[in-house]
């Protein structure tokens, strides 16, 4: 016998219920990670599963349920929260899966324990079996902090064990205090309405949820929901802060240098000068470093010098390269040799040098302050600054941050930033292609193209944030301390995440070049270069074989902008070439969850208006540098 955890997410507007994709022995108990955003609960989950999920320094890392076997229980991560109700898809997925939980492991920062313990009380007045893992205790002292865990663990009444958990420090502890769960001390004044509510719901954890007015959950029994959140939630704040004045005792009262710098990166008249800097410092890593040196001798050195050669005097007495199995296997578009070196040679030096950069700003804490300093700017095209994480997150892959705009507040911001990833923001193979050719360019043309992509994203922003119903909602960000990022995190996560990039693009790789060389073969090539002669020559003035590269393109755009690598064109039409390819048609796998995400009525108009846009805006940007240069 076993049992379903019942969820229920939305997204894109669309109410998906149904179960989660859990199957519960009857005897199996569920051990479920419950805890505020960024308080490190996927380290927690990687020790006890064994296995690996993303873990960095700014909150939302985890908007999808993770689940895996420890021993003969089960353990869950879920998405962080600051109480168990249903404002967002994060806390009513949380909310689901806390409802049917044998044990919590509450993860606490203790440097914001004041914040955290709000939700920890929740969850005791749930009367749920709870162990509180009192997370980052390295930084306590840091920050002029002592908390007595003894006197701590007595008024909530739950082991208190310290961890770092980073360090693996304490985390043997909380594995061996998990049969020690229990129920702690819950609110006197809510234990005769608590009991009141259980009689008609059968539930505590419901019950409690209930009487704090969730209706989702009040109408699964069929009852009113409950009129006293807000005196609850005043009494328990009340508790928090009880507690607080008992066991937390400050030492300290000047800042910091992490702070002192955390406080300068927020400000606009030192914050931007740094945001160059660091821009800059990405430049030089991922532009100059790899794009240039490292590309030159993976892909020119080995893969041009020795792999195609040697892989050509393999299969050339076994086939003709004239021939057309010949031309299909080492032929300009082969198998055996174009194609591995655009995927070893340039693609997977450059997509690990992105990922590698992109760990270094995720694990430093930068991004959410980079969030709080750009709001401002963001409204002006209907996001707030929550939306600079999937959209930088998209330089890496749109695939992937398109999933992380469940973040985001409303349906409203959601779609805009789905939008813009899908229409204007390259991921990170197709930016590493296009740092190489416009590196090749100079400063100039760098610009132009930066420039292009720029005023074309505002623009879709803006009439988006015009034309949608609604408001941009509040920023409401926490600002995790600045850390240096941890090596082997960042080393780790960077070449797990090239590895499932380069996982996911080989097979249309091969299935784009295969393609191409059968039109190729097959005399079509010709044709589809002759039909699209009329936009690529007298619209977009490039030479008719670009048209190969769209072909290319409509499998993966990285692919598209790998075919532009080869082609003899001037600068002008070099920067044509990327902005239009860089507005082309999503990938397919993004395309797969932009239906999922957003359901078909928004992605089917994104996928037909990226070809408007892509040609449209191309052809007008060669048209204008035609008559000014």
């Amino acid at each position: 016998m076993e049992d379903n955890i019942e969820v229920k997410t939305t997204h894109g507007g669309h109410c998906h219920s149904g179960s989660l994709a859990i199957d519960v022995p009857h005897d199996c108990q569920k051990i479920v990670l419950v805890g505020n955003p960024n308080v490190g609960k996927s380290v927690f989950f990687n020790y006890f599963s064994g296995l690996y999920v993303d873990v960095s320094n700014y909150p939302g890392t985890t908007v999808e349920i993770s689940q895996a076997r420890y021993g003969d229980n089960l353990i869950i991560d879920t998405p962080g929260i600051y109480g168990v109700s249903s404002f967002n898809d994060e806390e009513a997925v949380a909310r689901d899966i806390i409802l049917s939980a044998d044990t919590v492991i509450n993860v606490v920062d203790a440097v914001h324990i004041e914040r955290d313990l709000f939700l920890t009380l929740q969850l005791i007045d749930m009367g749920l079996p709870v162990i509180v893992a009192l997370n980052f205790m390295d930084e306590v002292e840091q920050h002029g902090l002592v908390i007595d865990i003894d006197l701590l663990s007595d008024l909530l009444g739950v082991p208190v064990i310290p961890t770092v958990a980073v360090k693996r420090q304490g985390l043997e502890d909380v594995e061996t205090a998990i049969g020690e769960a229990r129920e702690g001390h819950q609110s006197p004044s809510l234990h005769k309405k608590l009991h009141e509510m259980l009689s008609r719901v059968g539930s505590q954890p419901e019950a409690l949820i209930v009487l704090e007015g969730d209706p989702y959950v009040a109408a699964r029994h069929g009852i009113e929901p409950g009129l006293e959140r807000e005196a609850i939630y005043v009494s328990r704040r009340e508790r928090v802060n009880d507690i607080i004045g008992h066991v937390v005792r400050e030492t300290r009262t000047t800042e910091t240098i992490r702070q002192q710098l955390g406080r300068m990166v927020l400000n606009p008249i030192t914050g931007l000068p740094i945001f160059v800097i660091i821009l800059y410092g990405l430049y030089e890593l991922v532009g100059v470093l790899v794009a240039q040196m490292i590309v030159g001798v993976t892909e020119g050195t080995i893969m041009q010098g020795y792999w195609e050669p040697f892989i050509t005097s393999v299969v050339n007495p076994l086939t003709s390269q004239s021939g057309v199995l010949g031309k299909i296997l080492i032929g300009e578009f082969g198998l055996l040799t174009m194609t591995p070196t655009y995927l070893l040679g340039l693609l997977l030096p450059l997509v690990l040098g992105f990922y590698l950069a992109l760990a270094l700003m995720e694990d430093s804490g930068y991004l959410p302050r980079l969030a709080t300093l750009v709001d401002r700017a963001l409204n002006g095209i209907g996001l707030n600054g929550r939306a600079v994480v999937p959209l930088i997150l998209g330089f890496g892959c749109v695939t992937m941050a398109t999933i992380t705009t469940r973040l985001l507040g409303t349906e409203r911001e959601k779609t805009i930033a789905t939008a813009i990833l899908q229409w204007a923001i390259p991921c990170s193979a197709q930016l590493g292609v296009i740092t190489v050719l416009l590196a090749a360019l100079g400063p100039g043309y760098i610009a132009l193209y930066m420039g292009a992509i720029f005023i074309i994203l505002v623009a879709i922003g803006t009439i988006l944030s015009r034309s949608l119903p609604g408001e941009t909602s509040p920023l409401l960000i926490d600002l995790p301390p600045l850390r240096l990022p941890r090596l082997d995190n960042v080393v780790k996560k960077a070449v797990l995440r090239s590895y499932a990039f380069m996982k996911e693009a080989t097979p249309w790789f091969f299935a784009g070049a295969l393609i191409v060389s059968v039109m190729q073969v097959s005399g079509f090539l010709k044709i589809w270069e002759t039909l699209w002669a009329p936009i690529t020559t007298g619209w977009l003035e490039l030479p008719r074989e670009t048209a190969t590269a769209f072909v290319m393109g409509l499998v993966r755009r990285d692919f598209g902008a790998a075919g532009l690598y080869t082609m003899r064109l001037s600068a002008v039409q070099t920067v044509v070439a990327l902005v239009t390819i860089t507005l082309f048609v999503p990938c397919i796998a993004s395309l797969m969850i932009l239906f999922k995400e957003r359901g078909a009525k928004q992605a089917v108009p994104i996928w037909f208006g990226s070809w408007v846009l892509a040609f449209g805006l191309g052809g007008a940007l060669a048209q204008v540098l035609a008559r000014l240069m």
